[in-house]
């Protein structure tokens, strides 16, 4: 079994979650399954043609495309690279960067509807780059959902070395190490590989049985609000109070400092605790949702929930019913809003995980 956990001990049943291995952790042979996937729309491949001012309409205009070979307007290949690599953060969360890209290989068509998931393995180790870094050797390939690889990335990535990430410091002088198996950051995969290579698959959250009452859970990373993502959540949701659109009003009426929805804030919030609370089946509802401190452009957010009951769903046999109370807090340690949630979760060994490969 793998002794690599997704969370540090910071207090009497209060878990941190942390992310990524040390340099000394990867090995030769290693493969990583990474997870979740994402499923690509002709909207990001539209997007991502347009803002990068994409010369070739073939990604974008439907009726060239339908001339061609393809028959459909074909993705980005820059855009497969950037969902793929970028959904292995969890496990390369101590990279310092990507030194070099040895080969990028497109080998199969992308389009609307494909779903890409990430596999990575190490193929070479090399300790000696510097006395704080090592670099890993890795090729990671992008996986659809028909199991066909559609691209292979081969680079090299610099990774902190045990102790000498930035984080490293403080977390030594302040939190304990977990050895509960519900707290692996992995679950065996082996099987799936014919390689003969050990082989890992990052988990998605906690399973009804591992979530008890009393614990705490502190959800990382936090979220940093940006100010065009503000304005274009609250255009899209037809909130078009000029606080969200209107400088000159915000200036006048609210110190220029633009505030942040707090509809956006609620979703903001309820999506930074699916670490921890990923096999969520659905929401059931909020109680007692209250704002404290207002939320502006440039402020930073980090939550933490409390398990206060579960009980079993008599209706729903692979599921039990969880109520949490989740609270946030900005850069300054001040509450900004809480909430007490009722939430599906699925019990252990069941939901649809391994038929989804997970």
């Amino acid at each position: 079994m793998n002794h690599f956990f997704a969370y540090l001990e910071t207090g009497t049943q209060r878990y941190r979650e942390i992310f990524g291995l040390d340099f000394e952790e990867f090995k030769l042979g290693q493969i990583f399954h990474h997870r979740p996937g994402i499923t690509l729309s002709q909207q990001d491949n539209k997007d991502e043609a347009t803002e990068t001012i994409n010369s070739a309409m073939l990604h974008y205009d439907a009726n060239y495309a339908s001339k061609t070979e393809w028959k459909n307007c074909l993705g980005v290949s820059t855009l497969t690279l950037q969902r793929v690599l970028g959904s292995t953060w969890k496990t390369f969360y101590k990279k310092s960067k990507i030194k070099i890209y040895h080969d990028i290989a497109m080998s199969h068509p992308v389009f609307d509807g494909t779903t890409l998931y990430a596999r990575s393995t190490v193929k070479n180790i090399n300790p000696t780059a510097s006395k704080d870094l090592g670099e890993v050797e890795v090729i990671t390939e992008a996986i659809n959902q028909n199991n066909e690889v559609v691209s292979k990335i081969h680079y090299t990535v610099l990774i902190y070395k045990k102790g000498k990430h930035p984080e490293d410091q403080a977390r030594a002088a302040s939190f304990k190490s977990v050895s509960h198996p519900k707290f692996l950051a992995y679950h065996d995969a082996s099987n799936s590989d014919e390689s003969g290579n050990p082989a890992l698959m990052e988990q998605s959250g906690l399973y009804f049985e591992d979530l008890e009452p009393g614990e705490t859970y502190e959800h990382r990373p936090g979220k940093t609000f940006f100010e065009g993502e503000n304005w274009q959540h609250a255009m899209r949701s037809l909130d078009w109070h000029p606080r969200h659109s209107d400088l000159e009003y915000v200036k006048k009426f609210h110190d220029g400092k633009l505030p942040i929805s707090e509809n956006y804030l609620l979703g903001v919030v309820t999506a930074l605790t699916t670490r921890s609370f990923g096999r969520v089946v659905a929401n059931l509802g909020w109680i007692n949702l209250e704002v404290l401190t207002p939320v502006f452009v440039g402020d930073t957010i980090y939550v933490e929930s409390v398990i206060k009951e579960k009980r079993l769903s008599n209706s729903r046999p692979t599921q039990g019913i969880m109520t949490a109370d989740t609270t946030a807090y900005n850069q300054k340690g001040e509450k900004v809003l809480t909430y007490t949630r009722t939430f599906l979760v699925y019990k252990k060994g069941l939901g649809p995980y391994e038929a989804a490969g997970y």
